[in-house]
């Protein structure tokens, strides 16, 4: 039966649908590789290039490697919770953390000793100090944020997390993001806003990440089997919903070109150092409020083996 099954398997829709689209994304990055106007933008050009090919291969060796049927939604009558990629971001938040952490030591140091930039431009304190902030908040936190909503949203809802390469894509895309906006600061690539230094094209990706990210958190809110949404959940739906808002509020601009990591805002003097600044507070308000707001507000009373006190006083909270 087993042997038979896997003769009938075919690829799914959403497996046929990525090869299709990260084919044309390598294939766009590579013509952009060619023709970029400066050699840094070429390596990101490169960098997406390698990534959407080495996705396409990810994808075929998971197709040939899973079984025909879909992955159930319960076991022995209990949720078969899908864990595969809240183990990934758990683990690569602890690198992101490491490597955050010693990065702030090294640009401390160069505050004390400034040769220890050995007169090399990509290891200078104009460049180490963003990767660091960066780093720590969204490459740690952001992880961590993606772990612990991934897990709560299942363990509350008491449902399997939507989607079955979707949320790989999330984990996935989301630290390729990281990886794209942490070499461009060392190689000079940066909008010059703080929290707010990645360029157009490394934006562009990030909504295509999030936008995936709501959908899979709403979906699986949809097909719950608890009666109501717990409180931790409406916390990180605001987070995810007003970091959308505020990063496309504060990278509203105009690409250069195609072939040119530069981009020119819409906003203007004073009106861009104020968009900047109701991104920047907002981003600390709900990124690293809100979030971790949800984080404790299922973890805390897990731990304490005690309910929340009140639940409207949460909500109004």
């Amino acid at each position: 039966m087993a042997q038979a099954a896997q003769i009938g398997k075919r690829m799914r829709v959403g497996e046929l649908g990525l090869i299709v689209a990260f084919a044309a994304l390598a294939a766009f990055s590579l013509l952009v590789t060619a023709k970029a106007w400066t050699p840094e933008y070429a390596f990101h050009a490169a960098l997406f290039a390698l990534g959407s090919v080495a996705a396409i291969i990810g994808i075929f060796k998971r197709y040939s490697a899973r079984p025909a049927e879909w992955p159930a939604q319960e076991i022995d009558g209990k949720p078969n919770y899908n864990y595969g990629p809240i183990k990934f971001t758990s683990t690569i938040a602890l690198f992101w953390g490491i490597a955050g952490f010693l990065v702030g030591l090294i640009a401390a140091l160069q505050l004390a000793f400034p040769a220890l930039n050995f007169d090399l431009p990509w290891i200078t304190f104009g460049r180490l100090r963003p990767l660091h902030t960066s780093a720590v908040i969204f490459a740690f936190g952001g992880n961590v944020l993606l772990a612990t909503s991934f897990y709560v949203m299942q363990r509350t809802s008491r449902a399997r997390m939507a989607g079955d390469l979707a949320p790989w894509f999330v984990v996935l895309g989301y630290n390729f993001f990281i990886l794209i906006a942490g070499t461009g600061y060392l190689l000079g690539i940066t909008r010059s806003h703080e929290y707010a230094e990645p360029e157009w094209y490394a934006i562009l990706w990030l909504v295509v990440v999030w936008v995936v990210y709501l959908l899979i958190y709403l979906f699986t809110l949809a097909k719950r089997t608890e009666p109501h949404i717990y409180v931790a959940n409406w916390f990180y739906l605001a987070f995810i919903v007003t970091i959308a808002v505020l990063v496309l509020g504060n990278n509203t601009e105009i690409p250069i070109s195609i072939y040119s990591s530069k981009s020119v805002i819409v906003w203007a003097g004073v009106q861009d150092a104020m968009i900047q600044w109701w991104y920047g507070h907002n981003a600390v308000g709900f990124f690293l409020t809100a979030g971790f707001l949800g984080i404790m507000y299922y973890f805390v009373p897990k731990r304490a083996e005690r309910p929340v006190y009140s639940y409207r006083l949460s909500i109004i909270h």
